[in-house]
């Protein structure tokens, strides 16, 4: 009996440990299949050129500037200034002098605070923004290029 109850725990462990890792696959599978955003190109140009965006997840500005860039907000140069209670700032924020949110600091490393709009950060990083509406919320035929050849 004792060795039929022993069986029945191996199995069901095994069982458990499948569904999990089918599960995680499963999920992961999802995610890197997601479509690609109307702004990836402008948002991977903005990283590649050194344009950074400091900002925090309780500022709804900050919140405001990543709904403009859509699905391709994850390819966004985000630096998470506040600490996981809201309470503090992380000492990269502090050692880059930022004191405000959102704040994009530029290839020059020049600075600008507040909600920018996408043509502006297109100029101001030197990366090519083309988009049939000026809508930042309407880019769903908007495509970016870096303006190096």
């Amino acid at each position: 009996m004792l060795k039929i109850s022993s069986q029945r725990g191996a199995v069901s462990t095994t069982v458990a440990i499948i569904i999990v890792i089918a599960a995680v696959a499963i999920f992961f599978l999802a995610r890197t299949a997601a479509p690609p955003g109307p702004l990836d190109g402008f948002a991977r140009c903005l990283k590649d050129k050194g344009t950074v965006f400091y900002g925090t997840f309780w500022c709804k500005y900050c919140q405001k500037q990543k709904k403009m860039f859509g699905r391709s907000t994850r390819l966004l140069p985000y630096v998470e200034c506040s600490t996981a209670n809201g309470q503090g700032t992380l000492p990269i924020c502090r050692e880059n002098k930022i004191t405000g949110y959102p704040t994009w600091v530029f290839p020059d490393q020049s600075r600008e605070s507040g909600v920018i709009p996408l043509e502006k950060l297109a100029a101001r990083s030197g990366c090519s923004l083309t988009a049939s509406s000026t809508n930042p919320t309407d880019t769903a035929s908007a495509t970016a290029t870096s303006t190096q050849p």
